[in-house]
């Protein structure tokens, strides 16, 4: 299966970024793409470096993204990872992953679990914990365990997609640096940030894919500088192996192919699940044991 996950920029309004994006989706498909991944909350700038309940209004089109998108997918026959914002209700917000089936239908949708809240990445004052659990969405191309950004850093996430038949990890993401931080830190923090996820696949024999976005994000409020968002998108294999990656900088498609029966050979050499021992883990229920 060839697939494709879209590095982008955010270009200025959410029109502009929309339109490019679709673009994108178009040379992907034609290029013989059937699963699209879009990074995190394609639509807009990451809203979420400050904390201003003018942003709440970007939900207020929900309804009308899910059907824009559905109406993308069934254009360009793909099965499509979207990342919107999600209004439940009057002051009721999500973080949620929507995939579309080839022929326009909603797969499935998934809403962000673990919310962060740091400098930068205010999240818990926009969205809701998710309550959809982790399930896998089935799709033609596959069960897919779609998981949100700071997700990634969880292995009990990835773990349980895995045990309730995920195929492929996939996780839409918008994670940068600060211009502040020494060069040695950055390097630091794309290291573990590539590293966990492919631990995920590694742990779980599972590919992995890792859709980021790209470009710097003034901070609207001004009290911080902004993001420089590090790109480095990239797909890996179950045993880890980086198979395909994008740059730091630049705006990119990228491809890769996954071949399904790659996962039984490599669990077969192996059995990670085989050997867990279920009956010894009841402590991870707990916070932490004191």
């Amino acid at each position: 299966m060839k697939l494709a996950l879209i590095q982008k920029k955010y270009l200025s309004n959410k029109k502009v970024t929309i339109e490019e994006t679709v673009k994108d989706i178009k040379i992907a498909s034609d290029n013989g793409a059937e699963l699209i991944v879009l990074q995190e909350l394609h639509q807009n700038e990451y809203f979420c470096q400050s904390e201003d309940v003018k942003f709440f209004d970007y939900a207020s089109s929900w309804e009308e993204d899910v059907a824009f998108w559905s109406m993308v997918a069934k254009e360009h026959r793909v099965v499509l990872v979207t990342s919107l914002f999600e209004q439940r209700t009057a002051g009721l917000y999500h973080n949620t992953a929507v995939v579309f089936e080839k022929d326009g239908s909603v797969a499935g949708k998934y809403r962000k679990m673990h919310i962060p809240d740091d400098p930068g990445f205010y999240e818990k004052f926009y969205f809701t914990l998710g309550d959809l659990g982790f399930d896998p969405i089935e799709t033609s191309v596959g069960k897919l365990g779609v998981l949100i950004c700071w997700d990634q850093w969880y292995p009990e996430a990835a773990r349980l997609m895995t045990l309730k038949g995920a195929e492929l990890l996939i996780y839409p993401t918008a994670i940068g640096w600060f211009d502040e931080d020494s060069k040695e830190e950055q390097s630091r923090q794309l290291d573990s940030w590539v590293t966990i996820q492919r631990s995920h696949a590694i742990a779980n024999g599972i590919p992995v894919l890792s859709c980021n976005r790209v470009g710097f994000e003034k901070d609207s409020s001004e009290v911080m500088k902004g993001i420089r968002f590090w790109g480095n998108s990239f797909v890996c294999d179950p045993q880890g192996e980086v198979i395909a990656k994008a740059s730091s900088d630049d705006e990119e498609i990228l491809y890769a192919n996954i071949d399904h029966s790659r996962t039984k050979e490599v669990r077969d050499i192996w059995p990670f699940l085989r050997d867990r021992r279920i009956d010894a883990y009841g402590n991870l229920l707990k916070r932490y044991c004191d």
